[in-house]
């Protein structure tokens, strides 16, 4: 995030911009995220518009919506949050590129909890709609939150949060670091806990629905050290990094739709506000 990304805007300004920044980044990247999902839970075969037809690279659109809105705004706004409240303590030197890193890392990293952590569910929920093939284990979006509910409690529907929040927290400093200081080294965030997503996509399918899905050899796994450790034992060091090249493919145009819609919907808020008061 650049300087003005951390300073301007009211609260309710940055939940706006954030929300606006997830949903169209979500709509543009979803057939890589379709993709890199079914490649994450053993795919061997890519022919998704042949056998399922060309809106099934859109299958999970509706949770994703809510769920990068939700992201968005909650990261963008604990990102800013987070960077206010520490910059006294590590110093109001802008200039100083060491105390820039580190207020980065700290409100990237809390961000990347926040966001993940509010929106986990509907994470959850695109997963398996994502995975699903012709027969649908979810017949909608609202059946699925019953369904889920009645059959695996509460707890169903945070299963794989400790990977991902393992993912989440680090990897958005790592992110928010990078797009400070480095920003052509990006991708490193994404390889770095690549991992941690695979091992979060596998759990999320777990449960009474997980033979019921398009892969149905999915093993069923524990914990996130066993499940790294099956996934190694069966399918070896690429097995962790299954889908790595369509998320760094998506990772260019996700993040740089995401901070300009952003940055742009950020400024014509303030732009509007400032017109009003003037017309007062």
């Amino acid at each position: 995030m650049t300087e003005h990304l951390k300073d301007k805007g009211s609260k309710l300004q940055t939940i706006i911009a954030g929300s606006t920044a997830g949903l169209v980044s979500r709509f543009v990247v979803a057939p890589l995220d379709v993709i890199k999902i079914r490649l994450q839970l053993q795919s061997h075969s890519l022919d998704i518009v042949r056998d399922e037809g060309f809106t099934a690279l859109w299958k999970g659109n509706v949770p994703a919506e809510i769920m990068y809105m939700v992201y968005s705004a909650a990261q963008f706004t604990a990102y800013r949050a987070t960077a206010e409240a520490i910059r006294p303590y590590l110093g109001d030197n802008r200039t100083n590129p060491r105390i820039e890193a580190q207020i980065a890392w700290i409100a990237g990293t809390v961000a990347g909890l926040a966001g993940t952590t509010m929106s986990y569910p509907l994470d959850l929920l695109r997963t398996r709609f994502a995975a699903q093939g012709n027969d649908r284990v979810y017949k909608s979006f609202f059946r699925a939150f019953g369904e889920i509910y009645r059959d695996e409690g509460l707890q169903g529907f945070f299963r794989g949060i400790v990977p991902t929040l393992l993912n989440a927290g680090p990897g958005m400093g790592i992110y928010f670091l990078t797009y400070e200081a480095l920003r052509p080294l990006t991708f490193i965030a994404k390889t770095t806990v690549f991992p941690l997503d695979i091992v979060r996509k596998r759990m999320q399918v777990q449960g009474p629905t997980r033979g019921k899905y398009i892969h149905k050899n999915i093993p069923e796994y524990t914990s996130t050290m066993g499940a790294i450790r099956t996934i190694l034992a069966t399918e070896g060091i690429r097995g962790l990094y299954r889908g790595l090249f369509v998320t760094l493919l998506k990772h260019a145009p996700s993040s740089g739709v995401t901070l300009w819609v952003y940055e742009s919907t950020l400024r014509n808020l303030i732009k509007l506000d400032n017109a009003a008061e003037r017309n007062i």
